[in-house]
């Protein structure tokens, strides 16, 4: 879930520098609520310095804590009644695990669907009749599974593939189940299958066939009408992300041509005779109501920056988490006000960030940049690079970035290819030269910050999380006379035992992203991978790694670190007891202090 820190004021405690209250300051997601009991909401905070779930009514104005963790929990869903909190329990950060429910009001935690293993979740649809529910898994030895589970009855599969699939949505009356599968073998790109409780197929929608690309298509939600078989549809026919409706009963597909540019979602609003649609363009983003009367879009006024997360009430009214760059997060609402504001530490501000679009050689590239408030190059410079790889950077708040300038630094964070937000080819565009592509464009970025004067060339820091951080240990090693220092959290360090190591729908994505496996495609393995270039690593490089990751296992971090140990590189590394990093405050803090701390030393 994305984060709200309450309404932005200045912390107004010295005690501590503001990089830190950044993080300290407690924190709430944009509410969950129930879809037949709306005064039941459910949202993530960090009150306690550690992310959990917790329950609010709205009626009584009542907040309590519903999951009390070590590592935190975040994946929690309410049932359309309102009377229960399923969340997933994992072990330690390791996303393998079960479904718990307790009851809203609260009580014990009890198994949510009996008679199935755990697993990594697949997705999960609740009834409104708060008896049935539709649960994905996926597991190593099976692929995809996909349950429907009654109360007092045997779990019955209703799907099951090898490749990577997921439970889209269920039908308000529960008739319908969609379904997002890839057993076309291209992970990046789903087609969609609608089918009764049974298993049996109602309906087929496929855009990966018949082209010479393929496109992918997203559930984005049923209409919330009894006996409304019209199912809201993302596609990508026009080269980015655009919102459809298809009724899976006749087969009609009613293209919405909204005519804004960039990427376009949409959710239904309660009553179903408007979507509420988000709009996503060039580092930023905002809210439309589109009327199925009228055919056009009407904005939702919200402030400049980015909204992260949204959702029409019962009565009408949106309630949005909204951020820039400056502004910490805060969830506000369009009847007026800040619908959730933590007491206690309020995040300071930071500094704006600036537009800057270089030339690559795939084309235009966008990068945000950060520097200190008066501040003139040449500067150290942190060029962060985001994760996912399917993901961007945007105009929202984010404490890291905003550490690095309070201690002197510029911050450049840049959408390469292979990022969303820029249409289908830019994000498509890194298969088979998985990792170069990418670093092509941060090259290209890299040169503007210094022939413009930003950077200092001799102060220049690599660093990321996750996708990013296997970019930081790929960019050190294939041009190891440019960075100064790399600092790489969670990353792919080994891609060949990562492959073998990690969760099967990743595998998946992988296959996708190189051609083949390991095995049937070595030579692209070979190229992408840190590994092969860890002699020529030159800058020093801190790694941190959370030893329960099943996206970057530990081991394939273990292998790499013991060729900079063999060749005597100059290395540091942090491991912790969680997974594909930390829901604790602390944890977190922890590991910015020693990122901070690295790169003083060895740009001084």
């Amino acid at each position: 879930m994305t984060e709200s820190n309450g309404a932005p004021r200045g912390a107004g405690d010295g005690s501590m520098p503001d990089w830190e209250k950044r993080f300290r300051a407690p924190r709430v997601s944009l509410p969950d609520w129930a879809e037949d009991a709306p005064d039941r909401s459910l949202f993530v905070s960090n009150a306690t310095g550690t992310y959990e779930l917790y329950a609010w009514d709205r009626a009584t104005g009542e907040q309590r804590r519903a999951t009390d963790r070590p590592n935190g929990t975040t994946d929690g869903v309410l049932s359309p009644d309102g009377e229960w909190i399923w969340w997933f329990s994992d072990k330690d950060g390791d996303e393998f695990g079960v479904w718990l429910r307790q009851p809203f009001a609260g009580g014990e935690d009890v198994p949510a669907v009996d008679g199935l293993e755990a697993s990594y979740p697949a997705g999960l649809a609740i009834g409104r009749d708060g008896s049935t529910a539709v649960v994905g898994r996926s597991t190593d030895e099976d692929g995809t599974t996909i349950h429907v589970v009654r109360a007092g009855g045997a779990p019955q599969e209703i799907y099951r593939h090898r490749e990577s699939a997921g439970v889209g949505d269920l039908s308000h009356d529960g008739t319908l189940i969609a379904i997002e599968h890839t057993e076309h073998g291209d992970a990046m790109h789903s087609a969609l299958r609608v089918v009764r409780p049974d298993g049996t197929t109602v309906a087929e929608l496929d855009d990966t066939k018949g082209g010479s690309q393929e496109l992918g298509l997203e559930v984005l939600g049923f209409a919330p009408v009894d006996g409304d078989t019209r199912l809201l549809v993302g596609h990508q026919r026009r080269g980015r992300w655009e919102p459809m409706v298809w009724d899976v009963a006749s087969g009609e597909e009613t293209d919405l041509a909204l005519g804004l540019p960039g990427d376009v979602s949409a959710e239904w609003y309660p009553d179903g005779s408007a979507l509420l649609v988000a709009h996503s363009f060039e580092a930023r983003s905002d809210l439309w109501r589109y009327e199925f009367g009228s055919g056009a879009p009407t904005r939702v006024e919200t402030p400049p920056g980015t909204v992260s997360g949204a959702t029409a009430r019962p009565d009408g009214s949106v309630e949005y988490l909204w951020s820039s760059a400056a502004e910490p997060s805060v969830v506000r609402s369009t009847s007026g006000g800040v619908v959730l504001d933590p007491p206690g530490l309020k995040a300071p501000v930071s500094v704006p960030v600036e537009d800057v679009w270089v030339e690559g050689p795939g084309g235009r590239i966008h990068a945000l940049v950060q520097k200190p408030a008066g501040a003139t190059g040449p500067l150290p410079t942190v060029f962060e690079v985001h994760g996912g790889p399917t993901w961007h950077d945007s105009d929202s708040f984010a404490a890291g970035p905003a550490a690095w300038v309070d201690h002197g630094y510029a911050v450049v964070r840049v959408n390469y290819r292979g990022s969303t937000g820029y249409g289908r080819e830019w994000t498509d565009a890194l298969k088979h030269r998985v990792g170069l592509i990418e670093l092509e464009d941060v090259s290209a970025v890299r040169e503007w910050a210094v022939s413009s004067g930003l950077a200092d060339p001799d102060r220049l820091v690599l660093a990321g999380g996750s996708w990013g951080g296997y970019l930081t240990l790929l960019g050190v090693g294939t041009q190891p006379d440019v960075w100064a220092v790399g600092l790489a959290a969670v990353p792919v360090a080994d891609y060949v035992t990562a492959y073998h190591d990690e969760m099967e729908a990743l595998k998946a994505l992988d296959r996708t992203l190189f051609g083949g496996t390991p095995e049937e495609v070595p030579d692209r393995f070979t190229a992408s991978s840190p590994l092969t270039y860890v002699d020529e690593v030159k800058a020093p490089v801190y790694i941190s790694a959370g030893v329960n990751d099943p996206r970057c296992p530990i081991r394939q971090i273990d292998n790499y670190v013991d060729r900079l140990v063999a060749r005597g590189a100059t290395h540091e590394v942090y491991r912790y007891d969680a997974g594909h990093g930390s829901l604790v405050v602390e944890e977190r803090i922890k590991q910015v202090r020693l990122e901070l701390d690295f790169a003083a030393r060895h740009l001084s």
